[in-house]
């Protein structure tokens, strides 16, 4: 039983099918208005699946005008912020993707502009 069980994770490790995350879809910069509404587009391949994360300055977006909406297929995400606030959504969003095999980012700007 052992032996079988080693056997199947020394082929889980060699195999070389697994591939690192690449970026099929990336977000690009966006310019808003105070109590607009901006998405941001990032989607990536590769296996096993990667895990897209959505950062702004350095950490995980997380507040209640930040929603999150992951693709039915799990291949990725788009950062939807509402309504926009300026200058604190002013910033620079990162989309990381990340599987077992590494990670990747991609960087896009957020300019918000004042409402009339």
């Amino acid at each position: 039983m052992c032996d079988v069980a080693f056997q199947m994770l020394l082929d889980l490790c060699l195999n070389t099918d697994f591939t690192p995350p690449r970026f099929t879809r990336t977000p690009v910069d966006q310019t808003g208005v105070s109590g607009g509404v901006a998405s941001f587009i990032c989607q990536a391949t590769g296996d096993p699946r990667p895990k897209i994360v959505w950062n702004k300055k350095g950490k995980k977006v997380s507040n209640q005008r930040f929603e999150v909406i992951e693709f039915d297929d799990g291949s990725g995400s788009v950062l939807r912020i509402q309504p926009l606030r300026t200058p604190r959504d002013e910033a620079i969003y990162e989309c990381v993707a990340s599987n077992n095999v590494g990670e990747i980012s991609v960087s896009t700007r957020l300019t918000v502009l004042r409402g009339k």
